[in-house]
């Protein structure tokens, strides 16, 4: 992110806002799986804008989504992880798409942040024990992948040929 002008804080008030929508209102949610498309705007502040605004909306979603419309109380091992899944996309995303780096970054995502890192902190949350968690989660992992996967190509050509438009 070279500038912080109106436009780019505009842009990622709105991505905020749409993470905050998507994984609240639009997403399937039981208490250790939640399947949805609220990572789509992380993906378009990682690709538009890289690191500083991938964590910025993946992080500040979080946090105003548990304030906003609280599920139980404030984790904070859950805003780490998000913030951890901005800088994933950033580093896979930012410079280029092609669908070797979308592979990578899901595989990175959901088999890392989602399956291992965010089944620990529901294991604490819940005083769950882990390893179950992970057999239930892997299914979810593996859906989620595959959706994430062809979203983010669709999503990203059409970043691209919007990027074309107003650049040139």
């Amino acid at each position: 992110m070279k500038k912080f002008d109106t436009r780019t804080m505009t842009t990622i008030a709105l991505l905020i806002a749409m993470t905050v929508f998507l994984a609240r209102f639009c997403s399937i949610s039981a208490w250790n799986i939640r399947i949805g498309f609220s990572f789509l705007p992380v993906a378009v502040a990682a690709i538009l804008f890289g690191m500083k605004g991938a964590c910025t909306v993946a992080a500040l979603s979080d946090i105003i989504g548990t304030i906003l419309f609280p599920v139980g109380p404030y984790f904070p091992g859950f805003t780490l992880t998000a913030f951890l899944t901005g800088i994933v996309y950033a580093i896979f995303l930012h410079k280029k798409q092609t669908p070797l780096r979308i592979l990578g970054c899901v595989a990175v995502n959901q088999l890392f942040l989602s399956l291992f890192l965010n089944s620990f902190w529901i294991s604490i949350w819940y005083s769950s024990p882990y390893l179950p968690l992970l057999a239930t989660r892997s299914v979810q992992t593996f859906v989620v992948g595959i959706a994430q996967f062809l979203t983010l190509g669709v999503v990203s050509k059409v970043l691209s040929v919007h990027k074309k438009q107003v650049m040139g």
